[in-house]
């Protein structure tokens, strides 16, 4: 009876074995390895004593069976502390393994001596048995043990009061085995002397280890996520060597690479046509530049997004990995966004260049109305502007002003606003047939700073600064002069604002050739002589050469309105 309940004991501890060794996972701790293999030696060791018909053959067996306790107490607190995530120093890892190696080796080399005083073979009861008397090293053993169970215990409890990443579960599970297994080994003769308890022991310790394996698959992390994404199929995983030799792929990967499985691994993956134009390329720009780590990859219907990143073996890069994924859905979306933006936005615009010109016209529209009061100026707002333009046109032809774009658009925008202010002018002087009188022309005068304020709270409101402000200037300024003798606030020189000192030209040359009802029109060599003369004292100097170079324009679009 007792040699069958060794034997089965040996029959499970393989069986349990075999179990693990089909759940293995290649990142399970090793130590879990190390329990479930060095078990069935160490029971294997037992049932071969029990069976021994020599004291030597029994001798040799029960060498066996310190394998296991010499070893698998140490294998299970570094079990604890791995997956407790507890550091354990590597000069402590070090020591520990040489003292239970040293142990081994006395048994093994030195025989009974160091650990026993003298053994003897009893066969009384029909099975072998050993009779032994313990010596010193035996005790020093036992003492290993003990240190080695205090400081697993001390480590789970640790775990329990600070860990809260550990599973409450696990730890249990942990405790379970390393207790029945220091009660079986130290307290087994107590409880029988008919049979040793220490291989039961060892075997419960393999069941609770399976299910600790069992669960702990759940807990990792890294390892069940990365597992369910091959295993889905969604993610597509391709991985080469530095020399762009093909390691190997998975099924989702050959589906959108079919020439994958004409692939050999550890080949060129080069061999293969769609390889260089596809996969090869996204390394190479990945190799120069580790930001270029994306790429889509149209195919049918479908349109991947393909990652690159660095095939990891522990810390250490070993390669490339490709990773595909299905990116159709979401670039269909992209694509939709965007033309709903492109068609949002052209909308937009048209809608503000609607609003804009709707603004421009009511401008202008007001404009018109307050030159309809002034029978002495008719069209002059719209041949002012004309006059404003071809100036301009001249002086963006060199950089002596460096005007910009925009400026240049706003002040001919704006020109037609200078006169806004004659709003509030009276009618009786406004519609005067003659020269004003002096009271009559400081009447008139006020027309300038009333037209800035007109215009800044028309104004006011717009998105387009820069042209509010060139707005306000034309019509505040158009009147000053050069010398600091014109009005509304005596400017001189550079005081006045550019586009005053343009909009001033423009506005008096029309002036000049136009008739008015206190004149007749000039000619334009004598309005000509009159810009001239005041070059310099109601005109800005700088100006000159613009003026000039635009005259023969002006004469030509007078001539054309006669």
């Amino acid at each position: 009876m007792v040699l069958l309940y060794y034997e089965i004991l040996l029959f499970l501890s393989v069986g349990l074995t075999l179990i693990y060794a089909f759940m293995w996972h290649k990142h399970f701790d090793v130590h879990f390895t190390l329990i479930f293999a060095f078990i069935p030696i160490s029971i294997l060791g037992i049932v071969l004593c029990t069976r021994a018909e020599t004291l030597e053959a029994a001798v040799t067996a029960n060498k066996m069976t310190y394998i296991g306790g010499c070893f698998l107490i140490l294998f299970i607190m570094q079990s604890v502390f791995g997956l407790c995530s507890i550091k354990m120093p590597r000069l402590l890892k070090v020591l520990f393994l040489a003292i239970s190696s040293t142990l081994l080796g006395l048994v093994a080399f030195f025989d009974h001596p160091l650990f026993y005083k003298s053994v003897t073979l009893d066969r009384s009861k029909g099975y072998t048995r050993l009779i032994k008397n313990y010596a010193f090293m035996h005790s020093v053993f036992y003492a290993v043990i003990v240190i080695y169970f205090i400081i697993t215990i001390a480590g789970l409890a640790y775990s329990y009061a600070k860990k809260r990443s550990v599973s409450r579960t696990i730890l249990k599970l942990l405790i379970l085995p390393e207790i029945v297994c220091v009660i079986c080994f130290f307290g087994g003769r107590a409880i029988t002397t008919k049979v040793e308890l220490i291989p039961l022991g060892y075997v419960f310790a393999q069941i609770m280890y399976l299910i600790i394996v069992h669960r702990i698959c759940l807990y990792d992390m890294d390892d069940t996520v990365v597992d369910s994404l091959v295993m889905k199929g969604d993610t597509g995983f391709i991985s080469l060597d530095f020399k762009f030799n093909y390691l190997g792929s998975n099924d989702t990967a050959k589906e959108v690479f079919p020439e994958l499985s004409q692939l050999t691994v550890d080949k060129p993956a080069s061999r293969s046509e769609v390889m260089r134009e596809t996969v090869l390329q996204w390394l190479r720009a990945f190799r120069n530049d580790e930001t270029a780590d994306k790429a889509y990859y149209n195919k049918d219907d479908s349109i991947y997004l393909v990652t690159v990143r660095y095939l990891y073996d522990g810390k250490h890069k070993r390669g490339y990995q490709i990773v595909i994924t299905d990116d159709t859905k979401n670039q269909q979306y992209i694509s939709l966004l965007g033309h709903y933006n492109d068609d949002l936005r052209r909308e937009v615009a048209e809608k503000t260049e609607h609003i804009v010109e709707m603004h421009d016209n009511l401008i202008l529209s007001m404009a018109t109305m307050v030159e309809s009061r002034d029978n002495s100026t008719g069209g002059h707002i719209r041949r002012t502007s004309v006059g404003v333009k071809m100036l301009i046109d001249e002086i963006r032809k060199d950089d002596a002003f460096e005007l910009s774009d925009e400026f240049c658009r706003d002040i001919i925008k704006a020109a037609p606003m200078h006169d806004l202010g004659k709003i509030a002018v009276d009618d009786k002087i406004l519609r005067k047939k003659g020269r004003f009188e002096p009271w009559e022309f400081e009447k008139m005068k006020k027309h300038a700073a009333e037209g800035a304020r007109i215009v800044h709270e028309i104004l006011k409101g717009t998105d387009d600064e820069s042209f509010r402000i060139i707005a306000e200037n034309v019509a505040h300024y158009h009147h000053e002069r050069w010398d600091g003798s014109g009005y509304p606030d005596g400017l001189k020189g550079e005081e006045i604002p550019l586009e005053a000192r343009i909009m001033a030209i423009a506005d008096v040359y029309d002036a000049l050739v136009s008739k008015r009802v206190y004149k007749e029109k000039m000619s334009f060599e004598e309005a000509d002589k009159i810009i001239m003369e005041g070059m310099g004292k109601h005109f800005d100097k700088q100006l000159e050469p613009y003026y000039i170079a635009a005259r023969p324009h002006l004469e030509e679009y007078y001539s054309t309105i006669e």
